[in-house]
């Protein structure tokens, strides 16, 4: 720990010293640098506090969250300021070594810096500094509806028009603004659906978490078809040291048991059967199965008994599961809904025409719906946060999807 603190304090104040170097240029008042100098450093000592408290038996907290918060507000923009710096300084040494010897100058060996240089790298440091800030004070509470049809030519007839709401990646213990999440549940609830599926990851680690919360999401009205959970990644437990096996599989236990205490039926490496008058769907709900995040999802077991001509919905936390396993299963499942990735909860959407995100170097199927064939994954932006406290560009998605026929 000692050692990581060392390395991540030498690579802040390498940015800290080229970021002085940007506004030194511009900022020739001495009590100004000095003031910012000051916030600097205060700020870079409370990042480093929230990193040295952070305590692997008790996970996400407010200081944490604080710490990050912080740390993304404070270094990717002076990130951008010292790309800019460096490469100056580079040209600097190559314009210094020529002039040297090929003019000779025996006085200063570096260039000045430039001015401009300096002010377009705060200039561009600038964008990310004002959408953090806006991330973290409206971005992440500022959810949307995000509605999308599919179609299918094998979509049992009384399904025409079945509307399934999906949200994902609740997040609990990162919340800290009980009237935004009271105001996401009435805006659930303002829907027009027939069934609810939560898709994993509804505490960071702790049951605990999602107490505080319980009242709150059983105010979520119950469909005609009902509520359905699978659990995530985060609802295992994994990103903590415990103080035994048993307070673990404790912790799990009573994670498992949230989902009835707010109104939803947890699947668990099984499937049911949705009727609709004379027809039905397969709804399927597996454990956690990430290609690096715990492979414990028996697509086999659940799907055992169902016939490869039977329409089902898969309920599968990580999309990564359907990329390597799902969308070449012989069961032929027609749709996978998934989460996990939160889009990095920073990245750029302008429907139809841009989406981008780091997830997308990271999973194939990272937010919104994708195809193989005739078969689809929907993947959830999520609902909550974590790590980072905010949202920009990608915001919490509470998603209506629905089920259309189309003629073979």
């Amino acid at each position: 720990m000692i050692f990581r603190l060392i390395v991540i304090s030498i690579f802040l104040i390498f940015i800290e010293i080229y970021s002085f170097q940007a506004f030194k240029t511009l900022l020739k008042t001495r009590w100004v640098l000095g003031l910012y100098t000051s916030i600097s450093l205060i700020l870079l000592a409370f990042v480093l506090y929230s990193f040295y408290k952070f305590d692997f038996s008790v996970g996400q907290n407010k200081l944490s969250l604080a710490g990050i918060g912080v740390m993304f507000l404070m270094y990717l923009p002076k990130i951008i300021i010292t790309l800019f710096m460096f490469s100056e300084d580079i040209y600097r040494i190559f314009a210094g070594i020529i002039d040297y010897f090929l003019a000779n100058n025996n006085q200063n060996f570096l260039p000045e810096r430039r001015k401009f240089v300096s002010q377009i790298s705060i200039g561009l440091a600038a964008v990310p500094f004002l959408s953090l800030i806006y991330g973290m004070t409206i971005g992440k509470y500022n959810f949307k509806v995000i509605r999308q049809r599919i179609f299918y030519p094998d979509l049992p007839n009384d399904f025409d028009g079945f509307k399934i709401l999906q949200i994902s990646d609740i997040h609990s213990g990162s919340f800290d603004n009980p009237e935004k999440i009271n105001y996401a549940i009435d805006l659930i609830n303002q829907q027009d659906f027939d069934i609810l599926l939560f898709t994993g990851d509804m505490v960071n680690a702790r049951a605990e978490e999602m107490y505080p919360w319980i009242e709150t999401f059983n105010r979520i009205k119950k469909p005609l078809y009902g509520k359905y959970s699978v659990l995530g990644n985060h609802d295992y437990g994994t990103y903590l040291h415990w103080k035994s096996n048993q307070e673990k599989a404790t912790n799990f236990i009573e994670i498992k048991d949230l989902s009835r205490k707010i109104g939803f039926k947890l699947l668990i490496n099984e499937h049911i059967k949705i009727k609709k008058n004379q027809s039905e769907i397969a709804l399927i709900g597996v454990e956690n199965w990430g290609k690096n995040f715990g492979e414990f999802g028996d697509i086999d077991k659940a799907t055992a008994g169902l016939n490869p001509v039977d329409f089902k919905v898969l309920m599968s936390h990580d999309p990564s599961h359907w990329e390597h396993i799902v969308k070449k299963h012989s069961a032929n499942i027609q749709l996978t809904l998934s989460g996990h990735t939160h889009g990095t909860q920073f990245g750029i959407e302008i429907p139809g025409f841009l989406k981008w995100s780091f997830a997308q170097y990271i999973y194939k199927q990272w937010a919104g719906l994708y195809q193989h064939a005739e078969r689809y994954i929907y993947v959830n932006r999520g609902f909550g946060f974590h790590m980072y406290p905010g949202r920009v560009g990608i915001m919490p998605e509470i998603t209506v999807l629905e089920l259309k026929k189309t003629k073979k």
